[in-house]
């Protein structure tokens, strides 16, 4: 039996990826840019910005702020940015199998992967009750 996926609505992501924004810039340093993460050989300084906006697919299954809907997908708001970047970076190349991942990170430059690494990191994590 295939269970029924409920999609985001179109609002409630540009509602949350709003009030993530403001979350980062009301935070002081993190608007244009964020942490140093080592990627392969590289450091790379990622840039908060530029990272929510390659974050648009991300949201669909991570959900709109990095906390997921979904107790089946991990939730990347809060996390820290180099365990991200490591985690992308496995998948990109195989390292870390997930068929789900891999066409979404195969296109990924090292910066992409650093941008969204210290973009979800800025965010505020999700609430343990």
């Amino acid at each position: 039996m295939k269970w029924p996926v409920a999609k985001p609505k179109r609002t409630s992501v540009i509602v949350s990826g709003a009030l993530g924004l403001l979350f980062i810039l009301s935070q002081p340093g993190l608007a244009q840019t964020g942490q140093t993460v080592q990627i392969g050989q590289a450091e790379l300084i990622g840039d908060v910005l530029a990272g929510q906006r390659k974050a648009v697919l991300c949201t669909l299954c991570h959900g709109p702020a990095g906390v997921s809907a979904n107790p089946s997908m991990p939730s990347l708001a809060g996390q820290q940015a180099q365990y991200l970047a490591n985690q992308i970076k496995a998948f990109k190349t195989g390292l870390r199998a997930e068929v789900t991942m891999y066409p979404y990170v195969q296109g990924l430059s090292d910066q992409d992967i650093a941008d969204l690494a210290v973009y979800y990191a800025a965010l505020p994590p999700r609430w343990v009750r």
